[in-house]
């Protein structure tokens, strides 16, 4: 391997959004998270609500539209 070309690799302390913090090795010192093994779905069994900008707010509004013009009709 060539020398001065690769990144530092540091202890890298990570933040999830669910309040668990953990430490790790990375090339940056510090990480923001919004999913770790204590609370994603996949891990914990139980079903969670991921909302990235809006969708499903959004999504919900057209599904409530949808299902008032099928009221209607």
């Amino acid at each position: 391997m060539k020398t001065g070309i690769h990144p530092d690799y540091v202890e890298c302390r990570v933040h999830c959004s669910c309040g668990n913090e953990f430490t790790t090795r990375s090339t940056v010192p510090e990480l923001r998270v919004e999913l770790c093994s204590e609370c994603h779905p996949f891990y914990t069994g139980k079903q969670k609500l991921v909302d990235t900008g809006g969708r499903v707010e959004r999504f919900q509004r057209r599904y409530a539209k949808s299902q008032g013009a099928r009221k209607k009709a």
